[in-house]
C-alpha cells in the first residue's frame, strides 16, 4: 500500500497569505494570524528597505553566503513588513535576501510583522546595530537617526541597542569629525581610538593637520592623544594672553573643573568668574534632543 502523500507546507502558507491579503495594521481582521507568523515568501514580491542604515554592502562577503544559501538554504529568517495584498518590504536581513536572489532562490523565509514607517525605521536601525559588522560611522549616524527621527533621548536609545549612554555619546561625537575623518575611520585608514582622540579637537583644521599627521606618519593612539593634549594647552594659553587685562583669568583649579564639565555633558561648557568669586556656568545645546540629554545627565 502507498503511503499517503504528505501535504505541502506551501499550500498552508498559501492559504495563510491569502486569509490576511487585506491585512496593513494590526487592527485589522485576522492581523493577529498573520503577525509573527513565517512564511516561504516569493523573493519577487519583497521589496529592499529605504531606510536601510548601511551604505556599504561587501559583495565578496554576500557572494560567500551566496553559495552557502545554495548549499544549505536561508537558516535564518529575514524579517518583512506587509504592505498591500501580498507585498512586503525588509525590516532587517537584507544581506541574506541579496544573497538568496543571487543565489537563485524563488521563495525566502520570513517573519511578518505590521509597522507603520517609524516604527519601521526604529526596528531596521536597532536590529542592524546590534546583528551587523556595521562600520562606527553607519552605527553613529544609526544611533543620531534613532534619536531625531524616531524621538529619542540619549537613554532611551541606549536601553533600545543595549549599550552604555557613555558608548551611545562615544558614537555620537564622531559625527562631529571632519567628512574627510570620518570617511578615513570607514575605510579603516584610522582606528576608532585615533579618531576619538581627535574629535577633541574643535578647529577643523587643527582636525585635518592631525588626521594627516596620524597618517603620515602612523602614529599610535597614544601618540595622537599626546598631540592633542598639546594642541589644547597651545590654544588655551593663546586665549589667555589674548583676553581682556579687566578679565581675571581663572585659577588651574577652575580650568580643570571646566574641561571635567565639558568631558561629562559632550558640550563646550564655559565657566566665568570674577575678582570677588561671584560667576556662572554655560553648558551650550545644539537643538531641543540636545537639550534633552543633558537634562538626563543632570537629573540624579
Amino acid at each position: 500500500m502507498a503511503a499517503p502523500k504528505r501535504q505541502a507546507l506551501g499550500r498552508g502558507l498559501s492559504a495563510l497569505l491569502k486569509e490576511t491579503e487585506n491585512v496593513s495594521s494590526a487592527s485589522d481582521q485576522n492581523a493577529e494570524k498573520l503577525v509573527g507568523a513565517i512564511a516561504e515568501i516569493e523573493i519577487d514580491r519583497v521589496a529592499e528597505n529605504p531606510f536601510q542604515p548601511r551604505t556599504n554592502f561587501d559583495q565578496e562577503a554576500i557572494e560567500e553566503l551566496s553559495t552557502s544559501i545554495r548549499e544549505l538554504g536561508v537558516i535564518q529568517p529575514i524579517t518583512v513588513r506587509k504592505m498591500g495584498k501580498n507585498s512586503f518590504q525588509i525590516i532587517s536581513g537584507e544581506r541574506r535576501f541579496r544573497a538568496s536572489k543571487l543565489a537563485g532562490l524563488k521563495t525566502i523565509p520570513a517573519y511578518i510583522r505590521l509597522a507603520d514607517d517609524q516604527s519601521m525605521l526604529e526596528m531596521a536601525l536597532v536590529e542592524n546595530i546590534q546583528r551587523e559588522e556595521l562600520d562606527a560611522i553607519e552605527i553613529a549616524l544609526s544611533y543620531q537617526r534613532l534619536i531625531e527621527e524616531c524621538d529619542l533621548t540619549q537613554e532611551a536609545m541606549s536601553e533600545r541597542v543595549g549599550k552604555k549612554r557613555s558608548t551611545v555619546t562615544n558614537y555620537l561625537r564622531l559625527l562631529k569629525l571632519q567628512p574627510i575623518i570620518q570617511a578615513g575611520l570607514r575605510d579603516k585608514m584610522i582606528s576608532m581610538g585615533h579618531a576619538r582622540a581627535i574629535v577633541n579637537v574643535e578647529n577643523p583644521d587643527e582636525q585635518l593637520d592631525i588626521y594627516e599627521q596620524t597618517i603620515a606618519r602612523e602614529l599610535s593612539v597614544r601618540q595622537v592623544e599626546e598631540a592633542v593634549r598639546r594642541l589644547k594647552e597651545k590654544d588655551s594659553k593663546a586665549k589667555k594672553e589674548g583676553s581682556s587685562k579687566d578679565s581675571p583669568a581663572l585659577p588651574e583649579k577652575y580650568h580643570e573643573i571646566r574641561d571635567v564639565l565639558s568631558q561629562h555633558f559632550d558640550s563646550q561648557v564655559s565657566l566665568s568668574r570674577s575678582n570677588r568669586g561671584k560667576g556662572k556656568i554655560v553648558i551650550p545645546f545644539k537643538n531641543d534632543h540636545d537639550f534633552e540629554r543633558i537634562l538626563d545627565l543632570l537629573t540624579p
